[in-house]
């Protein structure tokens, strides 16, 4: 079958395909022979400011410097924020910014009210302020806290409820006793347990045992110390780990502490009650000394079968790494379940240590990389003491 003159065989005229390779090729002399007007110029020009290298005499980069269309003013790169938001989605402009803070180095910038009411949140860009806290000049600090409690915000609404779903679920499964109460009587997994016993004469099971929960509820159940390396390249899992600290804290079941460390350790568990004020008493950057985080968080494990350490790092450590594995090892064999996750963040797996993420998982603590969608099933299975939802790969 043949496509019709004119038509490119997917159904696209020839006119608008040649429209969409212009806009992808950018620049003048793109072999299209098509020229853009009216919003497609303006979108154009607007990556262009971006991604368009300069003249090779020009800025004294040569050939390699990418376009410094954006200047080097506030109010320059506010207007190019401004038209991104108008030209693009949400997820796009997110992308956008990112690439303009690291290729046109506009961290600078941002340390600028009048940029930070200008660009879109996203955790990366929370990530970027939180690095430049310690040099943001007083007036910014508000907008700076703005800007990031809108992306707290976000994540509180997308992951809490979930969150406190599995994980209560998972406390009250953990709960079941064999002698419950006629009242207390989980059916449903008293007739999966007892389904070898079905009398087909009768149609129906005879249970040998029942399945119940304990009537014990109240209180405190588990412990959860969440210890977070905040060296540079941790940044996103630093922000979702703040922001899921303070939805486990909110459960009156769970004991939550938060750890934070580079070279040093930093307990900001009196802080959790609000996760803007846990992002920024946090230094992002630094060394790594997970020992000395390990060593910390052993002092405040006081009920060992009930304690879950959930310790997020890409496992480069700069302290004793032998102490650090017996460390885990002496944790486990105490009854604590101690859980690796090389980063929790939607980017997948960074760059890590192999060799000691290895020999974590010899230990029992297989590290993993965990997106925030997935953390409250490895949370729950924590809890319950069943195994980890490691994903493949």
């Amino acid at each position: 079958m043949t496509a019709a003159p004119g038509t490119h065989p997917a159904g696209l005229p020839d006119a608008e395909r040649l429209r969409r390779w212009r806009l992808i090729l950018g620049g003048d002399a793109d072999g299209t022979g098509t020229a853009l007007t009216g919003q497609d110029r303006r979108i154009d020009e607007t990556l262009a400011a971006l991604y368009r290298p300069a003249p090779a005499d020009g800025g004294g980069r040569g050939g390699g410097q990418r376009a410094a269309g954006l200047g080097a003013s506030a109010p320059s790169v506010a207007r190019w924020l401004g038209d991104i938001r108008e030209y693009f989605p949400s997820g796009v402009v997110q992308i956008l910014q990112q690439d303009a803070i690291e290729r046109l180095d506009l961290t600078r910038l941002l340390l600028e009210p009048e940029m930070l009411e200008a660009v879109e949140p996203d955790v990366h860009l929370v990530g970027t302020l939180l690095s430049l806290n310690r040099l943001m000049p007083e007036n910014a600090k508000e907008a700076a806290r703005a800007v990031v409690r809108r992306v707290v915000d976000d994540l509180e609404q997308r992951i809490a409820q979930r969150t406190r779903s599995l994980v209560q679920g998972a406390l009250d499964r953990s709960a079941r006793i064999h002698r419950p109460r006629h009242r207390d009587i989980d059916w449903n997994a008293t007739i999966r347990a007892n389904l070898k016993h079905y009398q087909a004469d009768h149609r129906t099971v005879v249970p040998e045992r029942l399945v119940g929960y304990g009537r014990q509820r109240h209180g405190v159940q588990k412990d959860v110390v969440l210890c977070i390396d905040q060296s540079g390249s941790m940044a996103a899992s630093v922000v979702y780990a703040s922001v899921f600290g303070a939805v486990l804290a909110s459960m009156r079941s769970l004991r939550t502490s938060l750890v934070v460390f580079d070279t040093s350790v930093v307990d900001l568990t009196e802080q959790l009650t609000d996760p803007v004020d846990v992002l920024f008493g946090t230094q992002l950057g630094g060394g790594t000394d997970i020992n000395r985080a390990l060593a910390y968080c052993e002092t405040l494990v006081t009920r060992p079968a009930d304690t879950i350490v959930v310790l997020v790092s890409d496992l480069y450590e700069g302290g004793v790494r032998q102490e650090m594995l017996r460390r885990v090892a002496a944790m486990q064999r105490a009854g604590v379940r101690v859980i690796t996750l090389l980063a929790l963040s939607d980017e997948g797996a960074p760059a890590y240590d192999h060799e000691n993420a290895a020999a974590l998982a010899a230990l029992g603590s297989p590290a993993f990389a965990c997106t925030p969608d997935l953390f409250p099933e490895v949370m729950a299975a924590a809890v319950q003491g069943t195994p980890l939802p490691v994903p493949e790969g």
